[in-house]
């Protein structure tokens, strides 16, 4: 790493976040399960097998249209562990609290995780709390970890993709990333926008018990679908190509991010999934998808190749060719 200092832009998802985890993290703590570097580890227990994951939560605002914090680090952990192909089934909670924060706040954000947690079936179980002084946090951080179980004969991961797949996006990008950027901002728009964070688990197991093969899941949360694509293309050494003409990105999300200048492929999402499904069966998921509620709005947005193995490019609207690299730094910080 060239920094002798941590940035910002280490907590990106993107080349320079990599980075630090390819030359620090990995080779300190380095085993077979860790370096798969899918959303959660695949572990063997007994005579089956758990995915497990664990992420944090650092958003400002902590509210913002269509959620907070509470609720989207509860769908965000059900998300990861249903994206190993798993039935998401417990959910630890870690809370550090900044000192100050009101009561009726900390109550609001817990009974939105109460309520995301039945909505999507799984318990929180087990928890820790912790308070800081004044300015020795932002109001409040939450880690939460999940554990699900997965079915015999299941193998999903961010490896597994091959050359013909069809590549399947659940829903409109961008919706999450966008919305928090403008509640922090103080930003009116004329059309309603709001996070799209939600629980994947119901639709993913509907696509799992299913008869049609599914090659990799992943949530394009930070970095968004832009930096995803990179890593599944590095994980399984093949090339992708996706149609500009064919990305599900609403008007006023569009309109924001032309205005802004931010490309919306590198925004995070936090209720849409990405799946590669053999040809074959790629209109039949597709159907699954566009079933479930949050996945009404799902398109198939592009292919894998065998050419420029590592590689993303995407047809554009005016008929040229765009190589869709990883993130380099972070375009909106703190939005998950």
């Amino acid at each position: 790493m060239k920094n002798d200092k941590v940035l910002l832009d280490h907590g990106s998802g993107g080349k320079i976040s990599h980075s630090m985890f390819s030359e620090l993290i990995l080779p300190l703590f380095h085993n077979s399960e860790l370096a798969k570097q899918d959303d959660g580890a695949i572990l063997t227990v007994g005579a089956g097998q758990l995915a497990f994951s664990t992420d944090s939560y650092v958003v400002e605002p902590i509210f913002f249209p269509g959620g907070n914090i509470g609720d989207l680090a509860v769908n965000g952990t059900i998300n990861d562990v249903s994206m190993c192909g798993a039935v998401p089934q417990y959910i630890s909670v870690g809370l550090i609290i900044e000192e100050g924060l009101p009561l009726s706040d900390l109550k609001i954000i817990l009974e939105s995780m109460a309520g995301a947690a039945r909505k999507a079936g799984v318990k929180i179980v087990t928890g820790d709390t912790k308070v800081v002084p004044r300015g020795k946090a932002d109001k409040i951080f939450i880690n939460t970890s999940g554990i699900g179980v997965i079915a015999p004969g299941v193998n999903v991961s961010g490896s597994n993709a091959r050359p013909g797949d069809k590549i399947i996006v659940s829903g409109t990008l961008a919706d999450h990333g966008i919305t928090v950027l403008s509640t922090r901002e103080g930003l009116q728009f004329d059309s309603d926008i709001q996070t799209d964070s939600a629980p994947l688990n119901k639709m993913v197991q509907s696509m799992m018990t299913s008869e049609y093969d599914i090659h990799v899941l992943r949530d394009p949360t930070r970095g968004g679908l832009g930096t995803t694509l990179n890593e599944i293309a590095v994980q399984s050494g093949v090339g992708m190509t996706i149609f500009e003409s064919c990305l599900p990105i609403k008007g006023a999300v569009r309109g924001t991010c032309e205005l802004l200048g931010f490309d919306p492929l590198y925004i995070a999402n936090e209720g849409k999934l990405i799946a590669f499904v053999p040809e074959k069966d790629a209109q039949n998921v597709l159907e699954i998808i566009q079933q479930d509620e949050f996945g009404k709005d799902a398109v198939i947005i592009g292919e894998v190749t065998d050419k420029e193995p590592g590689r993303v490019f995407m047809e554009t609207l005016i008929g040229g060719s765009r190589i869709v690299d990883m993130l380099t730094g972070e375009q909106l910080p703190r939005i998950c």
